[in-house]
């Protein structure tokens, strides 16, 4: 493989420990402003009369096709607060779209260059990865004034391997705060496990039990600058609140799993057509 790990003993202590790891200045200024003018771009060129709205707080009534099929796609979804009460876009397409999606990473040039950088992939080593593929990428924007909730998640349960491998990838775009949205996570909840998993079955898609409840006391802020990367563990409580701010909060959004002696799970809900292609294959 020729690949060896760049991260310090210190890193990965940190991440293990709290099941977080920021690394700053991972992404250059010019790997960031190339990811941000291609998706203008794309925005420029998408027709908003297809409309999907994305919500993690109502998962299971806003999922439809548009987002089952989008697995191995580029696509757009809507914030929910976007539209007016006539079903009408309350202002211009580029400050109402959610998040794009799920597979930018394998149809974008400049995602796909990132994605397959060499420190990139030097990290991965380090976190012990075998045969990493990215599962899924997703550029989130994080609008200002709209940019919506995310509740209290483990990425495990969306990406289930067994046994579990998956890590997410949080690059910040722009600079993220308290105002505008930034992560929020419960350092060292990783060591409790996995505590519940999201299903796609005949019902369509749903969690197999209820989610616990989390003290907001417990959780801490993750502010960071633009270019700089967040690991989180795949079984790490983390959660973002809505930006009420006047400033977006812009992220790609990578997640990771092994797919060297690990089972992708026949039941999540990203269906693929083509197994991903592995970043790298360990000997």
């Amino acid at each position: 493989m020729g690949i060896t790990g760049n991260l310090t003993p210190q890193q990965l202590d940190f991440f293990n420990t709290q099941g977080y790891l920021v690394i700053e200045s991972f992404a250059s200024p010019e790997e960031i402003n190339g990811m941000r003018d291609r998706m203008n771009e794309l925005l420029d060129g998408f027709d908003c009369s297809v409309t999907s709205i994305f919500s993690t707080k109502n998962q299971k009534e806003s999922t439809d096709d548009h987002f089952f099929e989008s697995a191995d796609k580029v696509s757009f979804f809507f914030e929910e607060k976007a539209f007016d009460d006539e079903g009408k876009l309350k202002q211009s397409k580029q400050l109402s779209i959610n998040k794009v999606g799920h597979a930018l990473h394998e149809h974008e040039p400049v995602f796909k260059n990132f994605c397959g950088s060499g420190k990139l992939l030097s990290m991965l080593v380090s976190l012990g990865y075998k045969s990493p593929a990215i599962i899924q990428s997703m550029y989130i924007f994080k609008q200002p004034g709209i940019g919506g909730e995310v509740v209290p998640h483990q990425d495990n349960s969306f990406l289930y391997t067994n046994p579990t491998s998956c890590t997410g990838l949080w690059l910040a775009l722009e600079d993220a705060t308290v105002v505008n949205g930034c992560l929020w996570a419960i350092p060292g909840s990783h060591k409790n496990g996995l505590v519940r998993r999201f299903i796609r079955d005949e019902n369509g898609v749903h969690f197999d039990r209820p989610s616990p409840d989390y003290d907001q006391k417990d959780f801490v802020s993750i502010e960071v600058k633009a270019g700089s990367l967040v690991v989180i563990h795949g079984d790490l409580i983390h959660q973002s609140f809505e930006n009420q701010s006047s400033k977006s909060r812009h992220a790609l959004s990578l997640h990771v799993v092994d797919t060297k002696d690990h089972i992708w799970a026949p039941d999540n809900w990203l269906r693929r057509r083509v197994d991903p292609e592995p970043l790298y294959v360990s000997s």
